[in-house]
């Protein structure tokens, strides 16, 4: 009894510190793992401050460099300037005439014309299959349909710039004789193409979200399954909705190949959606890689860059504001 009352103790004292070093050792890599994780996110953020200085700092010289300014300053850059002696004052992108324009009026109402074609295609789109495969879709569907439209996220967009310039532009000029083969039209058709795998996934990630019991909540007070959807699920699902529209828009506004291959690359001052367009990526894409580095030139197209990133900032700020606002109205907070 006794040398088993010994061998029990001593059994015991190894299992208590057994169970000390794994608690120790549990701790220590839960640690370890924090800061990983605190120091991933931090590296996250000051990566993006320090791309903005750089940016920012290069695009600086429109402001502060008087010999800059006298080629671009901001008037130069919003407001008409003659064409040439006795012609009336125009909006031109021409960096390497002999007299150097730099308006960018025509780029931004190319950047806002594809973006807007391209998110009136695709949030509908993209809105109502997630709201299908979420509420309507059997099992067997829903596996098929999902991977199939988040796959296209995985496609490069050389690719659907590629399909857009010889498939897409010819069909569209077969169909409605347009001038241009290559337009906003065209560009915004291709746009819309990878737009939609993101509102869709956030779309649909949203309204699966939405609790069991709303639905049958309405269902038993006698609504349908499409009232159900779209009086209860999809307001329901709004803020995540609209997260998706925002995600979707600053997708569209900042893609480069795609705009770069399929929409003709002129930058024309027009609203009509069958003209050429030039974009603002598009344009510091296509240019800075032959620019004299400290040039004017130079100092614009990061002055575009910056310009670019601050609407991203101010869509992405006012798209977080007004879903916070949904989710308190939701919540039935004031």
């Amino acid at each position: 009894m006794r040398s088993g009352g010994i061998l029990s103790s001593g059994s015991e004292v190894m299992m208590m510190r057994t169970s000390e070093s794994v608690r120790s050792s549990g701790a220590l890599s839960d640690r370890v793992a924090g800061i990983l994780i605190k120091g991933s996110a931090l590296l996250a953020i000051l990566s993006l401050i320090l791309i903005f200085i750089f940016i920012g700092k290069e695009a600086l010289p429109i402001f502060t460099s008087s010999e800059i300014r006298e080629e671009a300053d901001l008037a130069k850059l919003f407001l008409p300037q003659p064409a040439r002696e006795g012609a009336a004052a125009e909006h031109t992108w021409q960096p390497v005439s002999e007299i150097p324009k730099y308006s960018l009026l025509p780029l931004l109402a190319g950047t806002l014309k594809v973006t807007i074609i391209a998110v009136i295609i695709a949030i509908p789109l993209a809105v109502l299959a997630a709201l299908y495969t979420a509420e309507f879709a059997p099992p067997w569907a829903r596996e098929t349909i999902k991977p199939a439209i988040e796959i296209l996220a995985g496609i490069p967009s050389v690719v659907v710039g590629f399909f857009c310039l010889m498939v897409v532009a010819g069909w569209l000029q077969s169909a409605f004789g347009w001038t241009f083969r290559l337009n906003a039209v065209t560009a915004g058709i291709g746009l819309s193409l990878a737009v939609i795998p993101i509102v869709y996934t956030v779309c649909e990630d949203a309204f699966s979200s939405v609790p069991q019991a709303f639905r049958e909540g309405s269902i038993a007070m006698g609504a349908s399954s499409w009232q159900t959807a779209s009086r209860v699920v999809l307001p329901a699902g709004m803020p995540g909705v609209l997260a998706a529209c925002v995600l979707g828009f600053g997708r569209a506004i900042g893609e480069t190949m795609i705009v770069l291959m399929a929409s003709g690359n002129a930058a024309i001052l027009s609203f009509a959606p069958t003209d050429s367009i030039r974009t603002f990526s598009a344009t510091i894409a296509a240019e800075l890689g032959e620019v004299v580095v400290g040039s004017p030139h130079y100092h614009v197209l990061f002055f575009i860059g910056a310009f670019l990133f601050l609407i991203t900032f101010v869509i992405n700020l006012f798209g977080h504001w007004w879903v916070g606002r949904l989710q308190k109205k939701l919540q039935g907070a004031s």
